[in-house]
């Protein structure tokens, strides 16, 4: 569980790493970078930088070597904000979460095409998965066939 001296902390190290990336690296090879979330180890000497990379695998790794090789010039600017006793050792990990999340909008938009494309098939292009003719209009649950209680009888349950 993490404290709220170490959420503090990882906050304040997301937001000096996600400024840098932005205005101060001037590696050529660090280019479409987010940083998603940073992840501070208990004894805080740690810190593990999720970033997500826009392009392909080739521009991913070179952007996370690139993280890499800045790290040092990173953990400078960390030490400039933070008031601790040992500067955090910056880790970069590619974070796919972004990609995980596009397969698998792809793999519903596929079924739901094929799904759209069998109900075509048989209906003769008309869906019929909406109509209201298939539906029930009359409970058939059987307290509806019972009369109704008469309220001038008195009760014979007790």
């Amino acid at each position: 569980m993490s404290t709220r001296r170490q959420l503090k902390a990882a906050e304040a190290i997301r937001e000096v790493v996600a400024t840098s990336v932005l205005t101060d690296i001037r590696d050529p090879r660090v280019r479409d970078v987010t940083v998603i979330s940073v992840d501070v180890s208990p004894d805080m000497r740690e810190a593990k930088v999720s970033v997500s990379v826009m392009g392909d695998d080739a521009q991913k790794d070179l952007s996370i070597r690139g993280l890499q090789n800045s790290a040092g010039f990173l953990q400078s600017k960390i030490a400039n904000r933070l008031d601790t006793r040992y500067t955090p050792r910056l880790t970069f990990e590619l974070n796919r979460g972004q990609e995980n999340a596009l397969a698998v909008h792809e793999i519903l938009a596929r079924l739901k095409a094929e799904k759209e494309g069998s109900h075509e098939g048989e209906g003769g292009g008309v869906s019929t998965s909406h109509s209201t003719e298939d539906e029930p209009t009359a409970s058939t649950d059987d307290t509806d066939a019972l009369p109704p209680k008469s309220t001038d009888e008195p009760s014979a349950e007790l």
